[in-house]
């Protein structure tokens, strides 16, 4: 078989993988939508049989033939083609699918099935101690992934390859380092500033059906097509693709907040506009989809927040936004609501913190997983270990477990190594943005507007389209021109609170 004819059919397999996973898709966003509650057990079965055969396509011998049969050809010969990258994503996926013992994902998947229900009774109770021995053998089934995956440094960089290929934990902590220690000054800045938003702004009675038209108008406004996608609502805010021409986001919203769903509908449709750049030639192959979460999360959190946060955008959408919500916002001046919008606290709760504490949450909990895994901190030790550090970068003394090291369901589910993508996210967003203007630089002029076509065709251009051509590090040096770096988030942060609480 010569290497174009494998390249053939790997196309035509992976398309057809591609396809039958994106079904799965369709009916978890059916499940988190619309579907009956009587369908719970039928779905399951339903996910549970695609779930299998997806798997089995992939992990199908030919497969691993025909990436073979690529590797040793000139197809390959330049690394930096869509052929090359494409082969070297499949072999990545492709290894790491197969070298999990069929016994051992169904004892994972056991074990965490069992741990889920586990830390939802130990949370409601705050107790970490029922948790405490479920999370031992949830370390130790992690360990032994990373060992089937195979590792050169540590355990920490085989897990978190299955998110953010390529990422090193040394890397990433250089990274976090320099990053941890100004957020923390900073946020010691903005708790003694002689000045603060009045946030009771956003917390009035906002109608939710014109939410629901407001969260439209604005999603629609920044780029995302409805011709090509739809809003939905949820209790989890999510992204889903279906296909090309088929991406549905999802937010939820609050009678007497109007940011949550607002901020919510923005971040999705950032993670959707991403998906809807991906290059259709390359449906089912890894240039068609993103490289990283990382990846991912800075396309959404640079819509959430340097776009959604900005005066600029405000401008445009305060007037609007006055109209729709005429009572809540009578004798409120735009200055106001975007202070408000900008509003910072330290809080307990990671899915509730804000911008300029948010990042400090994931890298307690990166630093605590790797920690664990290490054996440097023993999981009858972690509630202590957690309060101590929380206390440390946030200055708060955490109340109870339930606000401190149960929060969070990732662990329950066996998913280490999946954290710094979040704060990867908004490192990648605000490199990108310092680049993007850079090179545009009446950009505000054009928010001002409600012109963002020349901020999505960048982004079209320099990250959607090229899907996993580059490793996210790669991509963000080739982009910008230099290494990922703390410093444009810090700069971004420190110009924007400085401003707001005259610090």
């Amino acid at each position: 078989m010569t290497a174009k004819d494998a390249y053939d059919k790997l196309r035509t397999h992976m398309k057809e993988y591609w396809l039958l996973a994106s079904t799965a898709e369709l009916l978890e966003w059916d499940q988190e939508t619309y579907m009956p509650k009587g369908g719970a057990d039928n779905r399951a079965d339903q996910m549970g049989l695609l779930a299998r055969l997806t798997h089995e396509m992939f992990t199908d011998p030919n497969v691993g033939e025909w990436i073979a049969t690529c590797e040793a050809s000139d197809l390959v010969k330049d690394p930096e083609s869509k052929e090359a990258a494409n082969i070297r994503e499949l072999r990545r996926m492709y290894d790491r699918r197969t070298r999990l013992p069929k016994e051992f994902v169904e004892e994972s998947a056991k074990l965490t099935s069992k741990a889920q229900h586990i830390w939802a009774d130990a949370r409601k109770a705050s107790d970490f101690k029922l948790f405490e021995p479920w999370l031992v053998k949830i370390l130790d089934m992690n360990r032994k992934k990373a060992d089937y995956y195979g590792y050169e440094t540590e355990v920490y960089d085989a897990l978190m390859d299955d998110y953010e290929p390529g990422a090193k934990a040394a890397e990433v902590e250089k990274v976090f380092s320099g990053l941890r220690k100004e957020l923390v000054e900073l946020n010691k800045r903005i708790a003694n500033a002689p000045r603060r938003p009045d946030i009771s702004i956003l917390k009035r009675p906002y109608d939710v059906k014109k939410q629901r038209i407001f969260a439209e108008l604005v999603v629609n406004a920044i780029g995302f097509d409805f011709r090509d996608g739809r809003l939905d609502e949820t209790v989890h805010p999510f992204c889903t693709s279906i296909g090309p021409g088929d991406t549905r986001i999802l937010t939820r919203y609050y009678p007497e907040d109007l940011g949550e769903g607002l901020t919510g509908a923005m971040h999705e449709a950032g993670h959707g506009l991403y998906e809807l750049g991906a290059d259709p030639k390359e449906l089912g192959m890894p240039c068609g989809f993103a490289d990283s979460l990382g990846m991912h999360e800075s396309q959404s959190r640079m819509w959430e927040n340097q776009v959604g946060r900005s005066r600029a955008t405000w401008v445009y959408f305060f007037p609007q936004a006055q109209r729709i919500f005429r009572e809540s916002l009578e004798g409120v001046s735009l200055e106001q609501f975007y202070h408000a919008m900008n509003y910072s606290a330290p809080s307990y709760i990671r899915v509730e913190a804000d911008e300029a504490t948010y990042n400090l949450h994931i890298m307690l909990r990166f630093e605590l997983e790797r920690a664990m895994l290490r054996g440097d901190v023993q999981v009858a030790d972690v509630p202590g270990e957690w309060n101590k550090r929380f206390k440390d970068y946030l200055g708060i003394e955490v109340d109870k477990d339930s606000n401190g090291c149960l929060q969070d369901i990732h662990w329950s589910m066996g998913a280490m190594g999946y954290f710094p993508t979040y704060t990867l996210g908004n490192l990648y967003a605000a490199q990108f943005y310092a680049k993007v203007r850079e090179e545009i630089s009446d950009l505000d002029k054009h928010f001002e507007k409600g012109d963002f076509t020349p901020l999505l065709k960048w982004l079209r251009e320099n990250i959607h389209i090229h899907g996993a051509r580059w490793r996210a590090a790669d991509l963000c040096k080739r982009v910008t021109g230099k290494p990922l770096s703390h410093r444009p988030l810090i700069d971004y942060m420190n110009n924007k609170y400085a401003e707001i609480y005259g610090i």
